[in-house]
């Protein structure tokens, strides 16, 4: 009985050293390798600033977050300080609205801003930084929203403290929007916080 079990011990190790998962010639498919690329550009992307403007920088859709990247408006020389904040913000909605360039597109980078939007200065009894869009702000995405609050705010269109005051084009009540550390990191799911602006 010793001598069987003894001869059995070579077999059963045999047999447990082929258990694992083996290789099998049936094709798989998991989609590509991810990217180590994403949300990364190499370096300034030119193809998508004007030869000569004020340097910007705009809030673009990449991995469920907002991400920055550098643009270009153009602002005439000379331009009235209140006629530039509003420049500012239209070359500002412009690029939002632009398709990502190749080298964005590759990094993954989106925008939910739609083209035809404009952007204009305060109505009578508005506060003078006050910004009126042609589309209520009400009525823009999630996304589309916290894109352009992020980059009005941190933007010579506002004050410079993170927020901006924003309206549609009617007489509905105006909005001071702040852009926070949680609208860039979840701009699908957190709204930038506001309050309503009740002086002029």
């Amino acid at each position: 009985m010793v001598v069987r079990r003894l001869l059995a011990l070579p077999v059963l190790a045999v047999l447990l050293a082929g258990c694992g998962i083996r290789s099998t010639q049936v094709p798989t498919d998991f989609g590509a390798a991810p990217s180590k690329v994403q949300c990364s550009l190499a370096g300034p992307d030119v193809s998508t600033q004007a030869p000569r403007g004020l340097a910007v920088q705009v809030f673009l859709l990449c991995g469920a977050s907002l991400v920055a990247v550098d643009r270009t408006v153009r602002v005439p020389d000379g331009t009235a300080d209140s006629q530039r904040r509003v420049l500012v913000a239209q070359g500002l909605l412009d690029q939002l609205a632009a398709t990502p360039s190749a080298a964005e597109k590759e990094a993954g980078y989106t925008t939910d801003v739609r083209g035809g939007m404009n952007v204009g200065g305060p109505h009578a009894g508005d506060p003078e930084d006050a910004l009126r869009l042609s589309t209520p702000p009400a009525d823009l995405t999630s996304f589309a929203l916290a894109q352009v609050v992020c980059t009005f705010s941190d933007s010579a269109a506002a004050e410079g403290d993170g927020s901006v005051v924003l309206g549609g084009p009617g007489r509905e009540p105006l909005r001071r929007y702040e852009c926070t550390d949680e609208v860039r990191s979840r701009p699908g799911t957190a709204q930038p916080p506001s309050s309503q602006v009740t002086d002029g």
